[in-house]
């Protein structure tokens, strides 16, 4: 194999490569007109069940399963395989094109609100849940909100990119990766050790934007097979935290919202009504579909 010599001035002559090559390019802005839906509910959610995505499903589970009413949610699928986040909608919501992305009509105008960290932070505040107000507690919270910012991207887009969706195996790049990303779960782990959650004795949003990355990786949903290669199990403290966190009502519910693979029982593809998760997950819709078919062919 011949080395790679890096040009003077990168061009953009081919596609990447990889799982994602169809979708990524070098510009921003839209590729097509298209209008988003807008649903009943004061927040209208843009999204898929991306680690990423499923924060934001989660706090507003969250926020309804503390009895906030108000946090009524429309969840619709943003498919970034099909391209949809380059949609002239969906940008002049996120003029970065990633998921998720949030529209709060609950007031005279609408509010934006894009990036995952952002939603969680202006939700927390909005409704003053998962988020302390001041002080030592509320440093610390946000300092581990943005740790996961700032650490992710060598999980999923390192890690995560060579050892799963890179079209080609190379020995380099996932060791880089998968010796940073130990790197991070053992910081979590040392934490986790004498906390309870990650800022401290309360549930908090640093809980809701690490867990779908961290937790998703430890309990193998992320990347099959990394969590037998980094060895997860030996974090024992964070796999205490990544299933005591996994076993709430609302992480259930929230991490299913606009999921479009997997088990047909966890995917609901479109989230409008609590009732959604019993009667309009893809097993019960396939279910309802072949009883009308039989229904039909009776007739």
């Amino acid at each position: 194999m011949s080395e790679y010599v890096p040009p003077k001035v990168w061009k953009w002559e081919q596609p990447s490569g990889g799982q994602f090559a169809s979708i990524n390019r070098p510009i921003a802005g839209p590729t097509h007109d298209a209008e988003l839906p807008v649903g009943r509910h004061p927040f209208q959610l843009y999204s898929l069940a991306t680690p990423n995505g499923q924060k934001v499903s989660i706090m507003f589970e969250e926020l309804l399963e503390k009895g906030h009413s108000d946090a009524e949610y429309d969840a619709w699928p943003i498919r970034i395989g099909e391209g949809d986040q380059f949609g002239s909608g969906f940008v002049g919501v996120n003029p970065n094109s990633k998921i998720p992305a949030l529209v709060d009509r609950s007031g005279a105008e609408p509010v934006r609100v894009f990036e995952s960290g952002a939603i969680l932070v202006y939700l927390a505040e909005k409704f003053g849940e998962f988020l302390p107000s001041s002080g030592a507690e509320r440093a610390e919270t946000l300092s581990w909100l943005f740790w996961q910012m700032g650490s992710a991207p060598f999980l999923g887009g390192g890690f995560g990119h060579f050892f799963a969706y890179a079209p080609e195996k190379f020995e380099y790049p996932i060791n880089r990766y998968a010796m940073e990303a130990k790197r991070q779960f053992d910081v979590l782990n040392r934490r986790l050790a004498d906390n309870e959650y990650i800022a401290g004795p309360d549930y908090s949003i640093a809980d809701i934007a690490i867990w779908p990355w961290y937790g998703g990786v430890a309990l193998g949903r992320s990347y099959p097979g990394a969590d037998e290669f980094l060895a997860t199990h030996e974090y024992a403290h964070l796999m205490r935290w990544a299933k005591q966190i996994d076993a709430r009502p609302a992480v259930k519910r929230g991490r299913i919202v606009n999921k479009m693979t997997g088990e047909l029982s966890e995917q609901l593809h479109e989230r409008h009504d609590v009732s959604d998760f019993e009667l309009r997950t893809q097993d019960k819709l396939l279910a309802s579909n072949e009883a009308e078919a039989v229904k039909d062919d009776a007739i």
